[in-house]
């Protein structure tokens, strides 16, 4: 395995124009993160839980001709898996989510896959799935534990959802999870509220202080900052029609802990990884609008 993620993937019902229809689509961070990876050709795998139910059945069939290994997604006959609902107005998207209780906010330490999380190269995480539930961010913590145990690295996306839970609690476990991870993926937004800084850099280094090794941090129209003790370099945005933005941060992760593990340098990688979140953002869905190698390669060719 190359990457492992671990998290709560649901399925999404979009209002088409119509206003009268919903589209069903998926949705979840690091879901839709080890999608984009192993669309890159990595060898991605998930753990998570989804209902005995017909929702359950649709995203074990997207991971499945995906190409994501399913070997660690439990189904759960006793607890639903979650959706959610996106309305158009005049405010733009509106999000209405039903999970409390999903089968995947009932993870718990005991659940981890222990020779799984030891086989990858990379075990991917996010904040959400520690915000979805308590037993759900023991969970997580549990995973790191066995990842750092096997040598494996910790990659984190700081996702944050105040709806989910109180910022002090949520900047108290995302510093404590930073501490122990190897690459943190965070978007600006996200970070400015974490840490009370505004500066990209002044944030990078915060998260170096913290013993990272690799900060790649996000930042929408103004690209992407990569960082490392020793280097950092900005990378611009391009300039592409750009219809919908929804999982282009997800798409750059993934995108970039699939270079990783065939042996780019983060740099390299995150190259790569900025042209494959711009194209992410051409089409509709999450999912659906995840490029392909060749697409990668063909954008970053008329740039350079």
């Amino acid at each position: 395995m190359d990457i492992i993620g671990l998290g709560e993937a649901m399925v999404e019902f979009n209002q088409t124009k119509s206003g009268k229809e919903y589209a069903p689509g998926f949705g979840g961070d690091t879901s839709n993160c080890i999608v984009a990876a192993a669309r890159q050709g990595a060898n991605a795998g998930y753990i998570s839980a989804v209902g005995s139910d017909s929702f359950g059945d649709l995203l074990v069939g997207m991971w499945k001709n995906e190409g994501v290994d399913t070997a660690t997604v439990q189904r759960n006959a006793n607890a639903a898996t979650g959706i959610y609902f996106v309305t158009h107005g005049a405010d733009g998207h509106q999000f209405t989510y039903y999970r409390k209780g999903s089968a995947a906010s009932l993870m718990t330490p005991a659940d981890m896959p222990t020779d799984a999380i030891k086989s990858a190269k990379i075990l991917h995480i996010s904040a959400i799935s520690q915000a979805i539930s308590e037993s759900a961010c023991d969970a997580v913590f549990a995973a790191i534990k066995i990842a750092k145990d096997g040598g494996v690295m910790v990659s984190y996306d700081t996702n944050l959802r105040l709806s989910l839970w109180p910022l002090d609690r949520a900047t108290a476990i995302v510093q404590r999870t930073a501490e122990l991870s190897d690459i943190i993926l965070p978007g600006l937004e996200d970070v400015q509220a974490l840490t009370g800084l505004d500066d990209p850099n002044a944030i990078c280094d915060l998260y170096l202080k913290l013993g990272i090794g690799t900060v790649a941090l996000t930042m929408g129209e103004q690209g992407a900052l990569i960082a490392t003790p020793n280097k950092r370099k900005q990378l611009e945005p391009y300039l592409i029609n750009c219809v919908d933005a929804t999982g282009a941060g997800d798409a750059f992760d993934g995108a970039f802990l699939a270079r990783i593990a065939a042996g780019d340098d983060v740099f390299d990688a995150a190259l790569y990884a900025n042209a494959a979140a711009a194209l992410s953002t051409t089409g509709f869905g999450a999912i659906a609008s995840i490029p392909k190698p060749g697409d990668v390669r063909a954008l970053m060719a008329v740039a350079d």
